[in-house]
């Protein structure tokens, strides 16, 4: 086994395979991936250490034509071609707005030793495909799954866990390295990064999402459902809040080959990745006996606290009535970990942050 479990776990042969990777992730919980992230953490290549910067630093030739299994690299580069034009803030589902910073940031210190094998820190590290930071200053580490609308088949072993895995892995090292990253990264943008954990932003084209639905026929609630509950452990265990999204890209190629480098035809656009309760499993019919109803109950609103407008520097408990400028009148359901709520907006949960340290004076 090599320096980098989160990575190992992502090359596990049943996670890249369409028909396995969902029963891979009903056996990890966020616990088991909290002692992978630490091990990440501790074993993340440090760029400083060896003088080396992670924010514009040109890491392979420019492509000046489609290329086989490119694509996800390609779109990262017509994205930062995007940046560097003056691209602007974008929205995501929630109320959060992503900015980017970079696209194809280095984590590795030098191309790996085959002398070293497993010992090399650098073995199978690569590329950050964005990075980014959100309107609460959390770094964002993105991860681009990209295929074109007209695509039939996703690419071999392509699937979302490995996906979320890799991009675990990316985040612990970039927590690790947090110190020098977030100096470039306010040195460029003049703002500063949060003391949480970095976020992590799985952004696919919306036909990679439907493909990946389509693999797994008769299952798709299935494996929605055990990517939903991962990514909630792992906010809760560990602190790394994870958005599955949608990149939308307009036009088909989404982007020209320039003499630059790949140019995205248009602006790129954040949706949510599936419909609210596409990983709910349909209820079976009720029986007649009468069974204890398992379903965790609603916190209802306490009518002695009167609504308060959300804010990331509040402390909100269960039963506290909040008010959010995007999602509207909510009712706060649970404490999640480190900083985070669970807020119930009508029918729909979202994860929130809270007790965020004021910026001082």
């Amino acid at each position: 086994m090599s320096l980098h479990p989160l990575l190992d776990l992502a090359n596990d042969r049943e996670v890249k395979q369409a028909k396995g990777f969902r029963a891979v992730a009903v056996d990890q919980n966020g616990e088991k991936l909290e002692l992978l992230y630490k091990s990440e953490v501790k074993s993340a290549p440090n760029r400083e250490e060896k003088g080396k910067k992670y924010l514009g630093v040109s890491t392979g030739r420019i492509p000046s034509a489609p290329q086989a299994g490119k694509d996800d690299r390609h779109a990262a580069m017509a994205i930062g071609s995007w940046l560097q034009a003056g691209g602007e803030a974008l929205d995501m589902p929630g109320g959060l707005q992503l900015s980017l910073v970079d696209c194809l940031v280095p984590l590795r210190t030098a191309a790996p030793s085959k002398e070293q094998g497993d010992a090399d820190p650098n073995k199978g590290v690569e590329d950050i495909d964005l990075l980014g930071q959100l309107s609460d200053d959390r770094l964002a580490i993105i991860r681009l799954k990209y295929l074109a609308p007209e695509a039939t088949r996703g690419g071999a072993g392509d699937t979302p866990l490995r996906v979320l895995l890799s991009g675990l892995a990316q985040v612990a090292m970039a927590d690790a390295n947090r110190a020098a990253l977030g100096a470039e990264v306010e040195a460029v943008t003049g703002r500063g990064i949060g003391e949480e954990a970095p976020a992590l932003i799985i952004a696919a084209s919306p036909r990679y999402w439907e493909i990946c639905r389509k693999r797994e026929a008769q299952k798709g609630a299935g494996w929605i459902r055990e990517i939903e509950r991962l990514g909630r452990e792992v906010a809760t265990q560990i602190g790394v809040e994870v958005f599955l999204l949608g990149l939308e890209l307009e036009d088909s190629p989404a982007w020209t080959y320039e003499e630059e480098g790949p140019l995205l035809s248009g602006t790129p656009k954040l949706i949510a990745a599936w419909e609210s309760g596409a990983g709910k499993l349909k209820p079976k019919p009720k029986s007649r006996g009468k069974k204890a109803d398992d379903t965790p109950a609603i916190v209802e609103a306490d009518p002695s606290r009167p609504p308060r407008a959300y804010s990331i520097f509040e402390s909100f408990e269960p039963g506290d009535q909040i008010n959010h400028p995007n999602l509207g009148a909510g009712v706060v359901q649970a404490i999640m970990g480190r900083g985070k709520i669970l807020v119930l907006f009508g029918e729909e949960g979202k994860l929130l942050v809270h007790e965020r340290p004021a910026p001082s004076a």
